[in-house]
């Protein structure tokens, strides 16, 4: 299997990332500018329809080889990791530097679609939902929204062999069996409820394992498995019951990452390695190393205060999780608390112990 180099990607990312694309709320007036840049030689975009509120949904395309790519972020609207690292893709295509022969092996074997916002409703008002509260995610059948009627014209119009569904996941997940956050998880999505090892599976199975094997030269043990119960209504599960093999790739938490700006790096880095990877086989037998990759647990709190006195007398710890606020069109983090009691066998990503003291004494 063919990696990308490391030390030369990293220098490259350090130099040439999409710098006009920062923090959680990604609305579609930020790349807009960008997208209208996009139009010429090398990328063709087109406004592929609109969303209920009549935002624009484009889409970008790229490359002229004979294997077919479809990739969206987005379609929730609160989850943005994944369109600024496509747009460090973009960047990285137009400009490689020296890795040129990556950009070239790329476009001479696949033909990209991307969709950088399926949701621009959500992504403006930063929900998970459209405007009329559809979860595009669980629309895959009833297709009830304007965006999942366009994701899915694509996908009948384009036929993918692969597709890529870029998304983030909350703070709460861990590797299981670490107190390491789950900085990035994959998910070959399941097409029945026997979870059935299809060969479509299979082969999602074999790109997800060469981008866990990349990636983890850089975040060792930073890396879960997303679960695979199936949802009848979900967009990767019916995609790849359809014959398009569906990558799922959820973007988490890295050390006081809250922005995700680390974390959009890792994604790049793994769509990167995922496109290379099927730019240069057609082998797709070597998927088990994906049931080597740790499972999502859920154990993790954004604060946990220790040994905290209650007014009642009781030591006992206490979990705070963020919610995702937005004021003046700027995301905000604001404590909630999530849970008390002997959270010993939970993990925050800050950790105070207050030693038996109250916890209206402690700035946290």
């Amino acid at each position: 299997m063919k990696k990308l180099p490391l030390s030369l990607l990293e220098n490259w990312y350090a130099n040439h990332f999409e710098k006009a694309l920062f923090g959680r709320r990604i609305p579609y007036d930020t790349i807009a500018p960008l997208i209208n840049a996009m139009d010429n030689t090398l990328f063709s975009t087109k406004q592929v329809g609109s969303s209920e509120k009549n935002i624009p949904i484009y889409s970008v395309q790229i490359g002229n080889g004979p294997r077919k790519i479809l990739l969206w972020s987005q379609m929730h609207g609160n989850e943005s990791t994944g369109t600024k690292a496509l747009f460090d893709l973009f960047k990285f295509l137009d400009h490689p530097e020296n890795l040129d022969h990556i950009k070239t092996a790329i476009l001479n074997k696949c033909s990209l679609v991307f969709v950088p916002i399926l949701n621009p409703d959500g992504a403006d008002a930063y929900t998970r939902v459209n405007a009329n509260g559809v979860d595009l995610n669980r629309d895959a059948v009833a297709l009830i929204a304007k965006e999942s009627k366009i994701l899915r014209n694509l996908l009948d119009t384009f036929n993918p062999e692969f597709c890529f569904n870029l998304h983030d996941q909350r703070t709460i997940f861990n590797v299981e069996g670490t107190k390491n956050p789950a900085a990035v998880s994959f998910l070959a999505p399941s097409e029945d409820s026997n979870r059935t090892l299809t060969k479509g599976r299979t082969e999602t199975m074999s790109v997800i394992s060469s981008m866990n094997a990349f990636l983890s030269e850089l975040i060792p043990n930073h890396i879960g498995r997303y679960t695979d119960e199936f949802y009848p209504t979900a967009t990767g599960d019916n995609f790849q019951k359809m014959g398009h093999n569906t990558i799922l790739i959820e973007a988490g938490h890295y050390y006081d990452d809250y922005d995700r700006e680390l974390v959009r790096k890792f994604n790049f880095y793994a769509i990167l390695q995922g496109l290379y990877f099927l730019s240069e086989t057609n082998n797709f037998s070597n998927y088990a190393p994906y049931f080597g990759i740790p499972n999502n647990a859920s154990d993790c709190f954004d604060i946990i205060c220790r040994n905290v006195l209650t007014e009642e007398g009781a030591v006992l710890d206490i979990a705070f999780q963020y919610d995702y606020i937005v004021k003046n069109k700027q995301v905000h983090l604001e404590k909630k608390e999530a849970a008390r009691g002997d959270l010993s066998a939970n993990i925050g990503h800050k950790e105070l112990d207050l030693k038996k003291q109250p916890l209206k004494n402690t700035l946290f």
